[in-house]
């Protein structure tokens, strides 16, 4: 099994990365302000427009260390990779079965219902943990609703049926995520999804952390050595990593959803680490930003029991377990591909 390795986030935009020997330094104008060893390391982010020099590039992609590169706000724009892993015939057969609609829909069907039973999870934890602060009666229809959508999903005969009822789940999910958020709520009022921009501090963080787990599961699907560029739920286009998209959609409500409501209930974030640009859009500051990437590091290291195959792993291998049975299932080792449901 493969190990948990650190993720670097740089943040300064001043900084510098460049190689040592086997180290990374990252220098402020003359000034060291970091040397660490790379291989601790599986990934690096950066946010901004820091230098990183050839020589590291070149260093990540021998390695496979990713190195992936945000605006300040979180959005993607690109990653450096190394050469591609893995044996070829898997990646033809993940082209194959992508352009075949019934063995697509059958993949697109596994991630989607994982999707729903996890959101459903997320609704049902907050009626066990806080019955007297939640409207049970509307928690419980919710969780009904999203129930019989994943129902329906075994019912579509095509991805785009599908694509109709997330569209349903999600508009039912996020009407009630709203009474999820048990504290501070003057400060943290959700009304609806808004991502281009983000127009509330809530929106702000799911838009920021979606992009955080997009990458990780990038990161994990080159590692089995699939094409995160070639999905089954969301179809292809340009630059857009629809496999990574696929496989994030049933890890959103745990890893992101269920984590951005922690931050805010245990105060760990505050409404003033907010701020609004001149477009109307909502962003986290330095400080806030560096606080929940830190809180998003150690959630990555609890441990939990994977749903399929009985062992303990960290919360952070996830993704790479997901990505590795989802080889197996295009390879022919699965009958079907199993979606990770939070317990």
């Amino acid at each position: 099994m493969k190990k948990l390795l650190n993720v670097l986030y740089v943040t300064v935009p001043e900084a510098y990365l460049s190689l040592d020997g086997e180290n990374i330094v990252i220098k402020k104008g003359e000034e060291t302000a970091m040397r660490l060893p790379l291989h601790n390391l599986e990934n690096i982010v950066c946010f901004g427009y820091p230098g990183v020099s050839p020589a590291l590039m070149g260093a990540c992609a021998e390695k496979a260390i990713g190195l992936c590169f945000l605006t300040p706000y979180g959005r993607f724009l690109g990653r450096v990779s190394g050469k591609i892993k893995g044996n070829v015939l898997l990646r033809k057969r993940q082209y194959q079965l992508s352009e075949e609609r019934d063995k697509s829909a059958q993949i697109a069907a596994s991630f989607l219902i994982g999707k729903l039973a996890n959101c459903r999870k997320v609704i049902e934890r907050a009626v066990r943990d806080h019955a007297m602060l939640v409207d049970v009666p509307v928690m419980q229809n919710t969780s009904a609703s999203l129930k019989a959508l994943a129902q329906s999903v075994k019912a579509c005969k095509s991805v785009e049926e599908m694509i109709g009822v997330e569209g349903s789940a999600a508009r039912v999910y996020f009407n009630v995520f709203d009474q999820l958020i048990l504290q501070q709520r003057e400060a943290f009022q959700f009304n609806e999804r808004s991502r281009r921009p983000p127009l509330d501090n809530v929106n702000a963080m799911l838009s920021f952390f979606y992009t955080i787990l997009a990458n990780e599961a990038s990161s994990a699907l080159e590692t089995v050595g699939l094409d995160p560029y070639v999905g089954f739920l969301h179809q292809d286009r340009p630059g857009r990593p629809s496999l990574a998209l696929d496989l994030m959609e049933e890890l959103r409500p745990v890893f992101a959803d269920r984590f951005v409501l922690s931050l805010i209930n245990r105060k760990q974030v505050t409404g003033e680490g907010f701020t609004k640009k001149e477009s109307g859009g909502i962003i986290m500051n330095d400080e806030t930003r560096k606080k929940a990437l830190a809180a998003w590091q150690e959630r990555k290291k609890e441990t939990l029991m994977h749903p399929f195959l009985k062992e303990k792993i960290e919360f952070g291998m996830v993704p790479y377990v997901q990505a590795l049975l989802l080889a197996r299932h295009l390879r022919g080792d699965l009958d079907a591909y199993p979606p990770f449901f939070w317990n």
